[in-house]
């Protein structure tokens, strides 16, 4: 018995600090970490609604031309049960330290190419973003 998954469209970004470390945020009311990021709304451009994502949680403010493209990922939904999400991946190299806002509760560095076991990381990060970092390593300036 297969039940439909509904698919939900979002805009992630693996944010590297110049050290390599990789930011993970955790949502108010979620034990799960996941990507910075957000919905992509109708009409909406994917990198558009990273950056209007990454203001809003995180307070940053980034120009179109530092985010690098990583392709789409799927995988099943964190925080919603019964549907898959669909996600624009961009890579990000900023030295800019993050201010916690909107909905995240807290955030973590962590080894992107080594995440820890012993926190709740989505399924999306842990098997689909996170690994893009040894490309993203490479491609920076």
């Amino acid at each position: 018995m297969h039940e439909e998954c509904q698919m939900i469209r979002i805009a992630v970004a693996l944010l590297l600090r110049p050290d390599g470390l990789a930011l993970l945020v955790r949502k108010r009311g979620s034990r799960i970490f996941i990507q910075p990021g957000g919905k992509i709304e109708p009409g909406e451009r994917p990198e558009a609604a990273l950056r209007r994502e990454l203001h809003e949680e995180l307070g940053l403010a980034i120009e179109p031309s530092a985010l690098v493209p990583l392709g789409q990922g799927q995988a099943d939904a964190a925080n919603e049960p019964g549907h898959r999400v669909l996600a624009d991946m961009f890579g990000l190299i900023s030295a800019t330290a993050p201010r916690i806002g909107a909905e995240i509760e807290t955030d973590l560095w962590i080894d992107p190419l080594q995440p820890p076991d012993e926190i709740e990381i989505a399924p999306l990060s842990r098997h689909v973003v996170l690994p893009q970092a040894r490309l993203l390593r490479l491609a920076a300036p």
